[in-house]
């Protein structure tokens, strides 16, 4: 029997009725006197060949592995590969054990039964390999704003392995590969996708399986994302108000990959005080006098980039504060005087300005009365002519 080169079966034991003169045939009663099983198993594990007797009679039993060596004569080893033990011997069934499953182990078991007329048949072990941790690498360093590819390889796995990527819980499309090796199978998937700073330290996956491994199980290696960005920076103070005396830190945040291993500290076009500290990411003004006011700045840089960060130190002084505050009250004060002196005088000059009108007034509304009243009393005594002029004084 000619030996399969690639093997889709699951891991499972397979049984197989041996087809040939002796089989069982229900209408004549008759049955085959050998009947052997089919074995799966993966690479490193444990398989159980077993042959079933029918109708023994005591006869000769010759056990024999694919290169036709006899493992085992009527229950006494024969050849020694302690590998394979001989679990059970009795009339109705033969069952060795071999460990350590290898691919050199593949291949057809024969189960000889000598009579008058010899029976054999072949127990077919298959041996699969499961894939290995897969190797996962970059092709070339990945910068913010462009793409990286990565691949994946699995030198070793039979049936070939299935490969499949997965960034943050979802999977990511690859192109696959694979050559065959002998009875084994390398594969090999590679990725591309753009990044930016926020995936550096990202787990990237790759999935490898197939059917030498259990149900649902599968072999994963996971890869960090190395993302090079430029610089930033940003400065924290050690506290918000300074006073004078007090003694301020300020520290430098910056972040970038490659982290900017040098930090320098300036103070606008001036230098930095006599009493000030730079060391690395920290500047410490000890004793703050009102000198000392002005835009401080850090600057960090690496390979993509450059970052600046500023600082406006202004020094509280607590006695030029106070005699602003003490001042404050006597100009309110005065003010307020001034503008009462001013609505007082204004009130004044209008009270006077409409007793003058009113009084001008009444005195033209008088003399208006008395002129109509004598000529009404002049019209009267004269008749009518007159209060016809008197008509026409009126009108």
């Amino acid at each position: 029997m000619g030996r399969a080169r690639r093997f889709q079966w699951p891991l499972l034991l397979l049984w197989a009725a041996a087809a040939g003169p002796g089989s069982w045939d229900p209408a004549t009663g008759t049955g085959q006197e050998v009947q052997t099983e089919n074995v799966t198993v993966a690479e490193g594990g444990v398989a159980e060949i077993t042959c079933r007797l029918h109708q023994y009679d005591g006869s000769i039993v010759v056990i024999q592995n694919p290169a036709r060596q006899t493992l085992f004569f009527n229950g006494t080893r024969a050849l020694k590969d302690e590998r394979f033990q001989l679990e059970e011997f009795s009339p109705r069934r033969v069952r060795i054990r071999l460990s350590d499953a290898r691919l050199e182990d593949e291949g057809g078991y024969f189960c000889q039964l000598y009579t008058e007329d010899t029976h054999h048949q072949i127990a077919t072990l298959t041996v699969l390999v499961a894939p290995e941790n897969p190797v996962v690498e970059v092709r070339e360093q990945a910068v913010e704003g462009g793409e990286v590819e990565l691949s994946c390889l699995v030198p070793r796995s039979r049936p070939a392995a299935v490969l499949r990527w997965y960034r943050d819980r979802k999977e990511l499309k690859g192109v696959s590969s694979g050559q065959e090796n002998g009875k084994v199978w390398s594969v090999a998937s590679t990725v591309r996708f753009r990044v930016d700073r926020k995936d550096d330290g990202g787990i990237v996956i790759c999935e490898a399986q197939n059917q030498a491994l259990p149900s649902g199980h599968s072999k994963q290696t996971q890869y960090v994302l190395d993302v090079q960005y430029s610089p930033t920076a940003r400065i924290h103070a050690s506290q918000a108000v300074v006073r004078e005396g007090d003694t301020l830190v300020l520290t430098c945040a910056v972040t970038g990959n490659p982290r900017p291993n040098q930090i320098r500290w300036n103070r606008g076009n001036e230098s930095l005080p006599e009493r000030a500290e730079a060391v690395g990411e920290t500047l410490t003004l000890p004793g703050l006098v009102s000198a000392d006011n002005g835009t401080y700045t850090c600057e960090a840089a690496n390979k993509h980039g450059h970052a600046r960060a500023l600082y406006v130190l202004v020094v509280y002084d607590p006695g030029a504060v106070v005699e602003a505050q003490t001042s404050v009250p006597y100009a309110i004060v005065g003010g307020i005087l001034a503008l009462l002196v001013f609505l007082i005088i204004c009130v004044l000059v209008g009270m006077v300005w409409c007793s003058v009108r009113q009084k001008g007034s009444y005195l033209t509304h008088e003399a208006s009365g008395l002129d109509e009243q004598g000529e009404a009393r002049e019209a009267f005594l004269n008749g009518g002519d007159g209060h016809k002029r008197k008509e026409e004084f009126f009108i």
